[in-house]
């Protein structure tokens, strides 16, 4: 398996989780936010109008799961794909992919969220509890996913208390190269 998919909410530690799987693999990376960013700019918008644009028009976010998927197959050596839906995209378009949730509780989450932003323990969840009531709605309106469903993972591990060392060693285990 050459292809590893890592998703969670805001602050589960998803970014670190690929950034060591990138490290010990040296598989391409991919993170689903940047991608974004690119089609925002290559849209001429900011990523605020690109956001918004969105969530009222469904093919923007196909256009971005089409180009994830594209770069992934593209990838000869191996592939870390970062997103909220990058597991679902795998699943439903049939990739064999090691597909792994990082759960992690919304009050450890909003500590990480807060230091990385450098903002009050009160705006960084109230900005957590926004997104993903946005992104929610979006994923059940323009792909029918709900995102509470955790049966298409292979893995559902918890970063509350784990390092982004073990989490790695666990997944590298699971790709048969632990």
């Amino acid at each position: 398996m050459r292809l590893v998919t890592i998703s969670g909410l805001p602050g589960s530690g998803t970014s670190t989780l690929c950034r060591a799987l990138e490290a010990e693999t040296k598989w391409v990376y991919l993170n689903t936010g940047q991608v974004f960013r690119e089609l925002a700019a290559e849209a001429g918008l900011s990523l605020q109008v690109y956001g918004r644009q969105a969530e009222a028009v469904a093919a923007i976010d196909r256009q971005l799961d089409a180009r994830m998927v594209q770069l992934a197959c593209q990838a000869e050596q191996g592939c870390v794909l970062e997103g909220r839906l990058m597991g679902w995209m795998a699943q439903r378009r049939q990739l064999v992919a090691l597909k792994v949730w990082l759960h992690a509780d919304i009050e450890i989450r909003t500590q990480r969220v807060s230091a990385r932003e450098d903002q009050a323990r009160e705006q960084a969840m109230a900005a957590i509890l926004e997104r993903e009531e946005s992104e929610r709605l979006r994923y059940a309106t323009h792909h029918d996913i709900d995102l509470a469903d955790m049966s298409i993972y292979d893995l559902v591990l918890d970063s509350d208390q784990t390092n982004a060392n073990r989490l790695c060693n666990q997944v590298l285990m699971a790709l048969g190269q632990g």
